[in-house]
């Protein structure tokens, strides 16, 4: 759904890059409140997987594909807050590395690819898993609703932009019917892949998904011979990474031993880049040639008669091919490697200083102690 220049006018695209704008500086406050020593470094992965998997283009009807949006997906794994950035520094990736999606049309695609997936995905999962049973199977199913549900929300605003500032005169009822119709297949792709990958990582970590906290075994405390739940507050995450703390003073245990916030997640770090790097770098071969969901749309529907030349059209990495390769197996696939490689790095480096931040907020400038601690 990468919105490329010339499909929305200059003062609509502008008033969209103000909305972007603030909704990734109200984001840069929140993820400090999300991201800690252990999800920081996976908010960098999740950027870069959502980059791999935006290259499997999947087929939903015919001459028509979709691929993920990854909105729901970042929201659940690592927070709303972080989740926008996720999305926003894949978009940026995209249209600055891949000339995929306007460089003029960015804040139209951070508002509908990143803002209103992640929001309207994350307020519907956590509708949905208050009122179901507090299960790892209550959360993926609550993960895949709010997937399918975001894909044809960022249609619909889609079509609202256009409305406004399309530059064709197109009647807008025949936007909205094939832009939602044909998302809402797109929409089950994207829960199926979405509950799947969620799941993978509850399985084995979920005391890192953000949307499955509180499913963890509690801590218990021996007292009195018996074993009780420990106080939240007892085991500072900080502390438990720290390998301080918790789980250092007698009497503590778990029934096996270290807490599960002191375990490491670089296995998990070296899995998921991994994985990402070989759907990039191989799988992405077989993705469908279809035009997605948009593309699709605004060819039969003439959207597309006033796009733009990408300014990024002479990247050496434009179409998502390296220039100079003829072997497209090759050139695509090296073209994924190096756009996973940049995706996490540069992710890594926003969320590592967004944390550096939050570390350096949470000391007193003049004693070097926690504000509000008392020790």
């Amino acid at each position: 759904m990468h919105v490329p220049d010339g499909f929305i006018d200059v003062p609509v695209s502008v008033a969209a890059g103000v909305v972007a704008a603030g909704a990734v500086a109200v984001s840069l406050r929140g993820a400090r409140r999300e991201l800690d020593e252990r999800t920081a470094p996976l908010a960098g992965l999740v950027a870069a997987f959502i980059f791999a998997v935006q290259m499997l283009n999947f087929p939903v009807a015919a001459g028509t594909s979709g691929h993920l949006l990854g909105g729901a997906l970042a929201a659940i794994l690592v927070g709303p807050y972080t989740g926008v950035l996720c999305v926003s520094v894949v978009l940026l990736m995209q249209g600055i590395l891949f000339a995929d999606g306007g460089l003029t049309a960015l804040g139209v695609n951070i508002t509908v690819m990143a803002v209103v997936t992640t929001v309207v995905s994350y307020t519907l999962f956590r509708g949905l898993v208050k009122v179901l049973p507090r299960t790892r199977r209550s959360v993926t199913v609550s993960t895949f609703v709010a997937a399918l549900v975001s894909v044809p929300a960022a249609a619909l605003a889609f079509t609202g932009i256009y409305a406004v500032g399309g530059t064709t005169d197109v009647p807008i009822g025949k936007v909205l019917t094939a832009m939602v119709g044909v998302h809402l297949l797109i929409g089950i792709g994207e829960a199926v892949i979405t509950a799947l990958t969620v799941g993978a990582v509850i399985a084995v970590r979920p005391d890192l998904v953000h949307g499955a906290r509180g499913l963890t075994a509690p801590l218990k405390l021996r007292v009195g011979g018996e074993l009780v739940d420990a106080a939240p507050a007892a085991v500072p995450v900080a502390a438990a990474v720290a390998g301080t703390g918790a789980g250092t003073g007698a009497g503590t245990g778990t029934g096996a031993g270290t807490p599960v916030a002191a375990r490491s997640p670089r296995r998990l770090w070296a899995t998921g880049l991994v994985t990402a790097l070989v759907l990039a770098g191989f799988v992405s071969f077989y993705a469908s040639a279809s035009p997605d969901g948009l593309e699709k749309v605004a060819a039969d529907h003439g959207i597309d008669r006033k796009t733009e030349e990408h300014a990024s059209a002479d990247s050496p990495l434009a179409d998502y091919g390296v220039e100079d390769i003829s072997d497209a197996r090759l050139s695509g696939g090296l073209a994924g490697v190096i756009g996973v490689g940049a995706t996490v790095a540069v992710g890594s480096g926003v969320f590592w200083a967004v944390r550096r931040r939050r570390n350096g907020s949470a000391v007193s400038p003049s004693t070097g102690s926690a504000v509000g601690g008392n020790a």
